[in-house]
């Protein structure tokens, strides 16, 4: 299977969303997702956000969403928002492709560090993870506030 991992554009906003939802299936948060595609299609031409997709016969089957960050700690960081393939392509190196151009844009951009969450039950994405000598912080709570939309 030829798979070919490149920078994300515009009009590839409907794939990349119908994998944020199958990654919220995935989750056990379907009704999470409130962000619809207008909110993808304007904060990408933004840049608030970039993406690298893996497409194979030119449908694109898996993607990395992150953006760019600062630690006060340790300085230039990038943040990996979501990372999923679509469960018919997994086990095939897709991941391993996206995460390693993922990591690859991290080094060229000089960030010193990358960061993401997974959950604490997905034992295979944790697994994956480790593969890559990474750290699994188990101290750090996460803090959020929700705002209400106003339309």
């Amino acid at each position: 299977m030829d798979v070919i991992i490149r920078k994300g554009t515009v009009h590839d906003m409907a794939a990349v969303y119908r994998l944020v939802q199958e990654l919220a299936i995935y989750e056990k948060e379907p009704e999470a997702v409130t962000a619809v595609i207008a909110d993808y299609i304007e904060d990408f031409k933004a840049q608030r956000f970039h993406i690298m997709v893996a497409e194979s016969d030119k449908v694109v089957v898996g993607m990395v969403l992150y953006y760019y960050a600062f630690s006060t700690w340790k300085g230039r960081m990038y943040y990996l928002e979501d990372f999923v393939v679509q469960e018919d392509f997994r086990g095939k190196g897709i991941g391993k492709a996206l995460f390693e151009a993922f990591l690859n844009d991290a080094k060229a951009k000089g960030a010193v560090l990358v960061k993401w969450q997974v959950l604490d039950w997905n034992s295979s994405a944790i697994g994956f993870y480790r593969r890559y000598d990474s750290i699994i912080e188990k101290q750090w709570w996460n803090g959020k506030i929700f705002f209400e939309q106003v339309p």
